[in-house]
């Protein structure tokens, strides 16, 4: 199953740290089969509000997603983003091919069953 690296930069600045960041970053994911899928185009906001920008990097496994983030090669560059952009990353397990909402709904209504059961 897909996962993924997710970004909200809350700040961007063009400071040379952040171009050489940007220059060496694919060689860190190369091994780890990380791939951008998104990364910082203006978005259209048709709900709420998005100050900033987002990056979406698909890895074939959790397991290769927090291994490129442990990684050595990374560790290395981490600080040349994080020292100039404020933001929040996310490792996160991406849904399968076959995957039913209506399914998930169900198994949500079956929790709030048990836990109104338990409370009343």
């Amino acid at each position: 199953m897909p996962a993924y690296g997710f970004a909200h930069l809350r700040s961007r600045r063009n400071h040379s740290d952040v171009i050489e960041y940007l220059e060496r970053i694919q060689a860190t994911l190369d091994p780890f089969e990380g791939r951008f899928v998104i990364h910082g185009p203006p978005a259209e906001v048709v709900e709420g509000s998005w100050p900033g920008s987002m990056v979406l990097i698909e890895f074939p496994t959790l397991a290769e997603a927090r291994a490129w983030y442990a990684s050595p090669a990374y560790r290395t560059i981490l600080h040349l983003r994080t020292d100039h952009i404020e933001g929040d990353l996310l490792l996160i397990d991406g849904v399968g091919p076959n995957y039913d909402p209506a399914e998930r709904a169900r198994k949500l209504q079956g929790e709030a069953g048990r836990a109104s059961q338990s409370t009343g």
